[in-house]
């Protein structure tokens, strides 16, 4: 059974793009605080735990909010939904933050809250906490975004039946630099979430340079 993509998100600065269409569009802004947050308060999902995420989790969880809105996660055994993400610069962007509050022994107070952020795939677990996931996951670091090693891995999950389903793409962030490409790959049959909104994009190496090249 060949697999599909049934949803995905694309956020670079300036605009959110979701199944193709345009979702947020704000050229106005400097920072990434300044472009995410108000987007994140127009998507009322009411969850005061975004605001304690280091920067790159914020993006993968509003990356993959609005790929769930497509897509019904009851229709798959959670404990066999996977997350697979990729990026090139891991978690550095909270790292230098961390290095920050260290490197001067006169003023030496590290954040406890900012160092459980310094590993990449905390966004993975931000993700799978809000959506009660407990499949694969795994978090590759790649200097540009490799869509052939992303689609063998997550392929061969299918493959060796160790998910029935996962979220997978790029979430990359450093600094006020940022983009993601996240997606959620399903086998192809007639009963899924897909065919009643009209999404089903072979999920291929081929699909994911296509979706990434979008601007």
């Amino acid at each position: 059974m060949k697999n599909i993509i049934s949803s995905y998100s694309r956020i670079r600065p300036g605009h959110v793009c979701v199944n193709g269409g345009i979702e947020y569009h704000d050229e106005n802004f400097i920072t990434f605080a300044e472009f995410i947050k108000p987007f994140f308060k127009r998507l009322d999902l009411g969850y005061p735990k975004f605001y304690k995420m280091d920067p790159l989790s914020k993006l993968g969880f509003i990356a993959s909010e609005l790929v769930f809105r497509h897509v019904n996660l009851d229709l798959f055994d959670k404990k066999r939904v996977g997350v697979v993400l990729a990026n090139a610069n891991s978690s550095l962007d909270t790292d230098l933050v961390h290095q920050e509050s260290i490197s001067n022994r006169s003023q030496y107070f590290p954040s406890p809250s900012v160092f459980v952020y310094t590993l990449p795939n905390i966004m993975i677990g931000e993700i799978c906490i809000r959506h009660r996931l407990n499949g694969e996951n795994a978090f590759l670091i790649a200097e540009n975004f490799e869509t052939k090693q992303l689609f063998a891995y997550v392929n061969e999950l299918f493959i060796n039946n160790r998910v029935d389903a996962c979220l997978t793409g790029w979430v990359d962030l450093l600094k006020d630099e940022f983009e993601s490409l996240m997606m959620f790959v399903e086998p192809d049959r007639t009963d899924h979430s897909a065919e009643k909104l009209g999404i089903k994009l072979p999920f291929s190496d081929e699909t994911m340079d296509e979706l990434y090249k979008i601007t």
